[in-house]
């Protein structure tokens, strides 16, 4: 009984301690870090307030607002920026390494949760539509397309599989592996691709073109193609896996997949060479204007309406320290997409797989 009450004790006494430590260093805050401290605890309330409102909505099946996916969205925006800003100002507030792979600085990881409800309020309202084609092998369909596009674009064999991965890459950072999904933040964009109508129709123009030197490099491939543009007839085009991936492939990328050999040696990392090809779906031009001036890591880019891209692409997107940035060269663009390594990671286990078959 003595033994329960000195731990008793001793236990009420670390309590003590703890909060008057906690008290005291509350009070040591400035008053920047005290307003960067109010500001994030306003995001994170905020974040949680809108994903418990979609929830609700959607449990009662309520008509959801156009564009359901922005505010949630600009919330989770407001979360990692105000975070950023927080440890920017208390440095000792910069915990543990969370399970997205996002810099520690940018993330609480005790909030991992409100991030996996995110997620999966998104697949909800982003689900495909009743008339959605989907393919039995959506992830072998984007490998084949890529590789077999690459091979008519006069490619050989290992820069052609190598067009395979990053097409696979880009499947995963357009919609993480989902199929035929539609977009909670655009009425435009929609399918395995997220491509919009136009993107679409040009995509198809481009496959045309090639699509008598696939037949006769790949029968088996061009049947399926045929196979799968008949099926999609009466429906948005866009809304077939097989024809969206094979026409946003052509849209974007395929006419830089002859520079294949060229990107390798300047970054030997798939997934360096996945984040390029994203960039040329996000900032087509002057990705272009990188890789023909022969310096790509150290070509610049400061033009305002680009920055503006990006960042709306969650690149220099989170903090004020990131947002101020007026320019940044290539190497820097690419460090910044640490949003998109967990995706493309994935697409690296799962081309193993494929091939792996």
């Amino acid at each position: 009984m003595e033994r329960r009450r000195h731990i008793a004790t001793v236990m009420a006494v670390l309590g003590l301690l703890f909060t008057a430590a906690a008290t005291s260093q509350a009070q040591a805050l400035t008053p920047a870090q005290s307003e960067a401290q109010a500001a994030y605890d306003r995001a994170l309330g905020d974040f949680k307030s809108i994903l418990a409102e979609r929830r609700r909505q959607i449990e009662a099946k309520q008509k959801l607002p156009n564009l359901p996916g922005q505010a949630l969205y600009l919330a989770r925006v407001a979360v990692i920026s105000t975070y950023k800003d927080l440890t920017d100002a208390v440095p000792s507030r910069i915990g543990k390494p969370n399970k997205f792979g996002i810099p520690p600085a940018y993330f609480d990881s005790a909030i991992e949760p409100l991030v996996d409800e995110y997620a999966d309020i998104f697949d909800v309202m982003e689900a495909p539509p009743a008339s959605a084609q989907n393919s039995a092998t959506p992830f072998k369909d984007v490998v084949d397309l890529g590789t077999a596009i690459a091979r008519a674009k006069g490619l050989k064999p290992v820069d052609a599989d190598a067009a395979g991965l990053i097409s696979l890459g880009l499947f995963y950072a357009e919609t993480n592996g989902k199929q035929n999904v539609r977009n909670a933040r655009s009425n435009s964009y929609m399918g395995s691709f997220q491509t919009g109508p136009s993107e679409d129709r040009n995509g198809q123009r481009k496959w045309e073109a090639i699509k008598g030197t696939i037949a006769a490099a790949d029968p088996a491939l061009n049947a399926r193609d045929d196979k799968e543009e008949a099926r999609s007839r009466g429906i948005d085009r866009r809304f077939n896996h097989w024809t969206n991936v094979r026409d946003g492939l052509m849209n974007a990328h395929a006419e830089l997949f002859a520079e294949i050999p060229v990107i390798v040696k300047t970054l030997p990392d798939p997934i360096e060479q996945m984040k390029l090809f994203e960039l040329i779906q996000i900032i087509p031009t002057p990705t272009r204007s990188a890789l023909k001036s022969g310096d790509l890591l150290n070509y610049r880019v400061s033009n305002p309406t680009i920055m503006k891209h990006l960042r709306n692409n969650s690149i220099f997107a989170f903090g004020r320290t990131d947002r101020a940035r007026s320019s940044a060269t290539f190497r820097e663009i690419l460090g910044a997409m640490w949003l998109f390594k967990r995706k493309f990671e994935k697409a690296m286990v799962k081309y193993a797989e494929i091939k792996g078959r």
